[in-house]
């Protein structure tokens, strides 16, 4: 079933992808009343150490062109992606609707590297809006098990206003049930005014295989 976001219904396939080279196919269509017309059309990853989006044609990056896009018309085009672990990927479209300039933006769409034990499902920031100065915060990672493992370790860190970027906690994790979640939380106090953001790494081994980023307004009580 196609998602859709006016003028454009879309969707992405196979959404389970094996490590290294892939091809991925985007299905696009126009679900507005008007032509669409010098459409240019990107993949893009959020997290590009993880994922890497070439295109069709080496050199090209992950662009495709086409010149017009007729109301309830059907494409399919085709990405090369690399894919050292797990990613989210987006699609960007910008062209002319009846002759104006638009921008298009997908929603963000998980692809999953089908050999990873496990994923950061939420990080979650346990407090109101804004925090208080000197006031403990606890932060809670949602980890979930997808196959047999072990050896996993969970990382949080944050980083102030003033840009230190320090490891709070580190967690082993030497079982993580498959198919359930498991909650780990830290704690940490903001000693400065502004913004922190709250990072959880989840590491097989060396290798990350996820990570989830929050962010939180600290101010005096």
């Amino acid at each position: 079933m196609l998602k859709k976001k006016y003028p454009i219904g879309y969707d992405l396939k196979p959404t389970e992808i094996e490590k290294g080279t892939n091809w991925i196919s985007l299905l696009l269509k126009n679900i507005g009343s008007s032509t669409l017309q010098s459409l240019e059309i990107q993949e893009h990853s959020v997290d590009t150490y993880n994922l890497q989006t070439f295109g069709t044609f080496y050199g090209l990056g992950s662009n495709h062109c086409l010149k017009e896009f007729k109301p309830d018309e059907e494409i399919k085009l085709d990405f090369k992606i690399n894919a050292l672990g797990s990613a989210d990927v987006y699609v960007t479209i910008r062209g002319l609707n009846d002759e104006k300039y638009f921008w298009w933006e997908s929603s963000r769409m998980n692809l999953h590297v089908s050999d990873e034990k496990a994923r950061i499902d939420r990080l979650l920031v346990l407090s109101n809006p804004y925090a208080a100065i000197g006031n403990p915060l606890s932060a809670e990672a949602v980890v979930k098990g997808l196959k047999e493992n072990g050896g996993l370790k969970l990382e949080f860190w944050v980083e102030s206003p003033s840009r230190t970027d320090e490891k709070q906690a580190t967690i082993d994790i030497l079982a993580l049930p498959v198919g359930k979640e498991v909650s780990y939380t830290f704690e940490f106090t903001p000693k400065e005014t502004g913004l922190y953001t709250i990072s959880a790494y989840l590491y097989d081994g060396w290798r990350r295989i996820g990570y989830k980023t929050e962010t939180i307004y600290a101010q005096k009580p």
